[in-house]
């Protein structure tokens, strides 16, 4: 019943109106205006509502597009692929229908070099489906860490592109210094400027909550433990298992740190020693253990998609949820178009602005 009830509360929750202004296109009789071609020609995404700034928001210091260096915005960062695009579309759709100054929530979408679908092509579709998104596409290249990616307990898990969050300071804008990183897989309920408001204190370069109760030995091989000069990483400090999913990151103290550097030293000693197996996190763990911001775990409801090896139905943690998070092996839009959706899959839902030939659910915006 508990859980039921937290279902209901949250699919409130997500359905509730913002202090944002939400405008509506007309929709033709015959139910086509609006529909967006996607990756494979076939009619995918239809276009979001306008999402426009509050009366009482913040207004851009320049008339027009707006600037990437514009410091009121606030700076999300996410990866696109092809596989998970939907996702993709339905996080920043989320975003948008909960930020009371929509207008000024900038994204930062980063796509491989490497694959058949490029830039442009992810450009015309985040357009046609946000025609009012501040956004650009940045091309990531994969041969920046193809010679360091070893292989992980889930082939999902070594995608080149699942590195990029570590780049991302090299990738963006000098001027943008402050930027939210979030997983495809992740949907935000609450205003997105709570996030990006935490205060990164210290030295610190990155905030994410934090799970001191993780077994927190069980990410390294025995490899790693048992040898001193490895280990001796996290002497003096408190390391907890933290999600990189969702992070908020100091890009000013990233590139003073040489963070990224850091990562690639770790990425090179575990092709040689075998001292960890799951994909990209482990890293982050070694340079960040211990020395992260902790925020609230309202902002990472995550393990949603089950584990990394088993397609599982999971509940939600207790407590309030600002962002749900589908890590895990399982993806809500898989799980529904199978028609075997977790319960926890219905809260992703009326975010998904894919409509494929055969509609699995009605239309979000239909009166």
């Amino acid at each position: 019943m508990l859980h039921l009830l937290s279902i209901f509360v949250l699919v409130s929750l997500c359905l509730c109106p913002t202090s944002a202004i939400r405008s509506f296109r007309g929709k033709s009789s015959d139910n086509s205006h609006g529909l967006r071609m996607g990756l494979d020609g076939s009619v995918q995404y239809i276009e979001a509502p306008e999402y426009r700034n509050g009366l009482k928001c913040p207004i851009p210091s320049v008339d027009g597009p707006v600037s990437v260096c514009d410091p009121l915005l606030v700076h999300v960062a996410m990866t696109l692929d092809s596989e998970y695009l939907r996702g993709s579309i339905a996080a920043v759709h989320s975003v948008l229908r909960h930020a009371p100054c929509p207008e000024n929530v900038y994204f930062h979408f980063v796509a491989s070099d490497s694959t058949s679908t490029k830039t442009d092509e992810f450009t015309r579709i985040v357009k046609s489906t946000f025609p009012s998104l501040s956004f650009k596409v940045y091309p990531f290249s994969e041969s920046l860490v193809k010679d360091l990616i070893s292989s992980s307990i889930r082939q999902a898990l070594e995608n080149p592109l699942n590195y990029a969050r570590s780049y991302l300071a090299d990738i963006l804008e000098p001027c943008v210094d402050r930027v939210i990183y979030l997983d495809s897989d992740t949907i935000v309920v609450d205003d997105i400027r709570k996030l990006w408001s935490i205060s990164l204190t210290g030295s610190r370069a990155i905030g994410a909550p934090e799970y001191c109760h993780a077994n927190f030995a069980n990410y390294f091989t025995d490899e790693f433990w048992f040898d001193l000069e490895f280990s001796k990483v996290f002497e003096a400090k408190r390391p907890c298992y933290f999600n990189t999913g969702v992070m908020v990151m100091d890009l000013v103290r990233w590139r003073e740190g040489d963070y990224t550097r850091r990562i690639e030293t770790w990425m090179k000693i575990q092709k040689e020693r075998r001292i960890y197996e799951l994909g990209s996190l482990p890293p982050f763990l070694l340079v960040f253990g211990g020395d992260v911001e902790p925020i609230e775990h309202r902002w990472n409801q995550h393990g949603l998609g089950g584990n990394n090896v088993v397609n599982s139905c999971r509940s939600l943690h207790p407590g309030p949820a600002s962002l749900l998070h589908w890590s895990g092996k399982g993806k809500p839009w898989a799980r529904l178009d199978a028609g075997t959706p977790c319960p926890v899959d219905h809260l992703w839902a009326p975010y998904d602005l894919h409509r494929p030939r055969q509609q699995h659910l009605p239309h979000p915006f239909s009166s």
